[in-house]
């Protein structure tokens, strides 16, 4: 990994700022920065000589005259985020402004591989400055200096892709529901709401937690692990590890499907999107399992409100964000808990990748700056 130069404070922070706006002129990076226009010169000029900036043109302003415009020059470097979904990888690389670079897509099995096409993929003179990977598994670091899941969940299918990584890049692991929780708020569903709870519904369950704008990690790296909620609460029943993902998670809800489904219906459905698709075709069948999933789905939504009181939940994942289920699923919170107001997904299959990349530009933001000096 190329080390970035070592910067003062002021170019730090104009770099910073820069990043952040993608273009802009200098008046208004002293805007933006809060820096005197002579100390953003400098910044600029700094920031030019090692080529983390560049002239990008002009632009006039209201009094007639032109102004030069900047923005990140090749030095700055990318960044690289990789999903490890638990069918598909996908693979994004970015520039430090978030200007997407490349991306790639492939089987789980396939992992290394789609990392290798979107490395391939990216500039060859941009120095890769941080990698972010996310995956459904706790990422709380067991030991310092170690980067691997906390739990064997992700454990194989991340070794087997860090031989793809370059040696020497600094690695991130995030948890994959709170990298979509990110997307939600930025990109999504949640703009312009600064408290709410994504409840992710597919294959597994979990819950990412957003308070203040701010993802909440836990002490342990595990909040929102619904996985772990005690099930089933029955006098003749012991709880049992992650029974409650068992029973509301996608096999299961497929499972419950063929058990119902009578002979007279034709096929039974092998897919969620199969199930839902019949669910709108106004089979009863269909709409009677899909229903059933609505009011579990409403239930883990009332535990989540009485816990977090969050004001809004937003539904994703591989079959939590078919709108089919939001009547049932408000209904029940409606009936179990308070007013909570419940939405679809808007970022869908790459919100995962989409916030795991706005992570990952973050980073390498900070790879950057974190190196100034004593401000001049």
């Amino acid at each position: 990994m190329a080390r970035a130069p070592r910067l003062t404070e002021s170019a730090s922070a104009v770099f910073a700022v820069l990043a952040q706006a993608g273009t802009a002129t200098r008046p208004q990076l002293a805007s933006l920065a809060r820096l005197s226009k002579p100390t953003v010169s400098s910044a600029v000029a700094e920031l030019e000589g090692v080529h983390l900036a560049a002239h990008s043109g002009t632009a006039s302003s209201g009094t007639g005259r032109s102004a030069a415009v900047y923005r990140l020059g090749p030095a700055a470097g990318a960044v690289l985020a990789v999903d490890l979904g638990p069918a598909l990888t996908r693979v994004r690389g970015c520039a430090l402004d978030g200007t997407l670079l490349a991306e790639a897509t492939g089987p789980r099995e396939d992992a290394a591989e789609v990392v290798r096409d979107a490395l391939f993929s990216l500039p060859a003179d941009a120095p890769l400055r941080t990698i972010v990977v996310a995956v459904g598994d706790v990422t709380a670091r067991a030991e310092e200096g170690t980067v691997r899941p906390a739990t064997a969940k992700a454990g194989p299918v991340f070794d087997a892709v860090a031989v793809a990584l370059p040696p020497g890049v600094p690695v991130h692991l995030e948890n994959n529901v709170n990298c979509a929780a990110l997307a939600e708020l930025h990109e999504g569903a949640a703009r312009g709401r600064h408290t709410f709870g994504y409840l992710r519904i597919g294959v597994g369950i979990g819950l990412g937690i957003v308070v203040g704008g701010h993802v909440l990690a836990g002490a342990n790296g595990a909040a929102g692990e619904l996985a772990r909620l005690p099930y089933p609460w029955d006098d003749d029943l012991e709880p049992r590890h992650e029974a409650l993902e068992e029973y509301i998670g996608a096999r299961s809800l497929l499972r419950r499907a063929a058990e119902a489904w009578p002979d007279s219906d034709g096929s039974c459905p092998r897919t969620a999107e199969q199930l839902f698709t019949l669910a709108a075709q106004d089979s009863a069948t269909a709409r009677a399992v899909v229903d059933r999933h609505a009011v579990d789905v409403g239930r883990l939504a009332a535990a989540v409100t009485a816990v977090l009181d969050p004001g809004l939940l937003v539904l994703g994942g591989s079959t939590g964000a078919y709108p089919q289920l939001l009547p049932g699923v408000r209904a029940e919170l409606e009936r179990l808990s308070w007013p909570t107001e419940v939405v679809s997904s808007q970022v869908g299959d790459l919100g995962t990748v989409v916030g795991a990349a706005r992570l990952a530009v973050a980073r390498g933001v900070q790879t950057v700056t974190e190196g100034a000096r004593t401000k001049d």
